[in-house]
Formats: C-alpha cells, sequence, structure tokens
C-alpha cells in the first residue's frame, strides 16, 4: 500500500487489528520494510498491537529523491572528516515528518514508535519533534550521534562504504557480506540474509538512496540536548557486540533521556535475529502497558 505522506509517498504495510494500539516500525540505513520479519511483526499483533511497517523515502517502493547534480557522497564524508558540514538533501527531521504523515493517513492520532539503527535515530526525532503523538519509544541498536559514542569499528568502513554491484546475484552476495560483518557472531543465518538482500534487489535497487540517507544522519548532529528535555516512556535496546554503532551508542542514548530503560542484550550485534524476538517483544510490551497506565 501507498500514501502520501509530507510531500512524498510512502510505501507501508499493516499486521492486525486498526482498533488495537498502534505501533510504527521504523527501520535503519538503506534498510527496507522487509528488515522487519513477518514473524516479528505478527508476535506483535499477538501482543495486542496494530503494527506499522514502511519504507523511508529514498528506499524500497516509496519515493526517490531526485538531485540535480547528484550529490557525490564520498566527497561530502571528507569534507567531515575535513570539520566542514556535509550538504544533504534532507534531514532526520524530515524523515520523522514522513513517519507521522503516515500516521495521518491512517488516522492515527498516537503510537508507541520504534526504531532501529538509523530509524532509532528517526525515532528519538519523532519524540523531540512530535512528543504529543509518541505514547513510547523504543530506540534500537542506535545512538545519540555525538561523536564520542556509538562508533563503528573502523575495520568495517571498506565494507560498508563500497559500493553495491548493480548485477543481481553479485549485489546479494554483496549484501550477504555485509550482514555477516555487522550481525550476531552466533546467529548469523546467511540464508535468511541471501533470500532478504534477494527480495529487496527485486523490490528495487537504488543505492543512490542510501548515500542520501547516510548524508541526513551526519547532517542531522547530535540530538542529546533535545534528548534531555523529553517526557516520554523509553526503552533502549543494544547488543554488546554490535560492531557498526558500538554500545557506547545506546548507552548514551539511555543516558540523556529522562528515566529511559537501558536493556544490553549479551551476544547481539548489529540486527534482530530470532533468537532474541521473544525478548525484544515482551519489553517492548511491557513498555508500552507502562506508558497505557499514564497516558
Amino acid at each position: 500500500m501507498r500514501t502520501p505522506s509530507n510531500g512524498i509517498e510512502i510505501e507501508y504495510e499493516t499486521f492486525g487489528d486498526p482498533e488495537d494500539p498502534a505501533l510504527l516500525l521504523v527501520m535503519g540505513l538503506g534498510a527496507t520494510l522487509l528488515n522487519w520479519d513477518v514473524e516479528l511483526c505478527e508476535a506483535f499483533v499477538d501482543r495486542g498491537f496494530f503494527v506499522i511497517r514502511y519504507d523511508n523515502r529514498d528506499v524500497g517502493l516509496s519515493t526517490k529523491v531526485v538531485v540535480d547534480p547528484p550529490i557525490e557522497v564520498m566527497a561530502e564524508i571528507m569534507k567531515v572528516m575535513g570539520g566542514g558540514v556535509p550538504a544533504a538533501p534532507y534531514l532526520l527531521k524530515d524523515m520523522a515528518a514522513d513517519g507521522m504523515g503516515l500516521l495521518d493517513a491512517l488516522a492515527i492520532d498516537r503510537a508507541h514508535i520504534v526504531g532501529a539503527s538509523m530509524g532509532g535515530m528517526i525515532a528519538q526525532t519523532m519524540a523531540i519533534d512530535f512528543p504529543e503523538r509518541v505514547l513510547s519509544l523504543t530506540s534500537i541498536m542506535s545512538t545519540t550521534l555525538d561523536p564520542d559514542v556509538g562508533m563503528p569499528q573502523p575495520e568495517l568502513l571498506p565494507i560498508f562504504l563500497e559500493p553495491a554491484p548493480s548485477e543481481r546475484e553479485a549485489c546479494v552476495l554483496h549484501r550477504v557480506e555485509v550482514s555477516r560483518a555487522i550481525s550476531s557472531p552466533e546467529f548469523f543465518d546467511e540464508e535468511r540474509a541471501a533470500a532478504r538482500a534477494g527480495a529487496e534487489f527485486d523490490r528495487c535497487f537504488y543505492p543512490r538512496g542510501i548515500g542520501h540517507q547516510l548524508l541526513a544522519t551526519i547532517a542531522s548532529g547530535s540530538r542529546s540536548d533535545a534528548l534531555r528535555d523529553l517526557d516520554v516512556n523509553t526503552l533502549v535496546i543494544h547488543g554488546d557486540v554490535d560492531p557498526l554503532i558500538t554500545v557506547s551508542g545506546g548507552e548514551r542514548t539511555a543516558e540523556v533521556i529522562p528515566g529511559a530503560e537501558l536493556m544490553i542484550l549479551e551476544g547481539m550485534g548489529h540486527d534482530l535475529p530470532a533468537f532474541y524476538r521473544p525478548v525484544i517483544v515482551e519489553a517492548i510490551t511491557a513498555l508500552a502497558a507502562r506508558s497505557a497506565a499514564v497516558a
């Protein structure tokens, strides 16, 4: 399904009864709605949620932002390394407004917001910019974007910044290797990673969108000061072996948000493996129940 939102169009899917409390799932850099596993969505439905997953702008089947002339992403990254400010086609606040526009289209006033990785940054921005619409906030494997926390392990950068091949089989292999490098070491499922990479390629191959989203993230800067003013029940989940956004990013997020609960999962990397699904679902369900009690 697709709907107008914030001047663009957003592709989305829903699970469950629209009369139940809404749970909006926000995915990370270059990742489509397929990264929220159907089994995870159904587990939330079983706990009484109306679940919404969607493609952020510039990935999947949502609107692609065209910049003319195209932005040279690596040149902008080098500018940042030299202390400059990167050019970005939009900011995380625009992506947060996209999600709120989707809720508008679904006639939902308030929702529980769950974001993973860059999606956690977008979810944090939703809580900052639209506090009246956020029933609870869950930030998973994310960070505040303070430069002293959550930085990737240096050995990841070459594989992570390498352009994806445009041929399907090569692209799938590349994405599997990226997933292997960042995922939970004991629970990486190569077959599942390959199937998802293939499905995402078949839906839409648009690598330029990943660069746009990366620049939006960098250009948006730290949220720590704004997060200190939040008044929303918050859960921060992070894996202790996450190599892409290291655990200090989650720790800082929980530190600056008043009253936030921090859950560190032993052995979890930068992914959402099935092994951890029950504890994540139960923690978010408990957070929502506490939030409903004081709403």
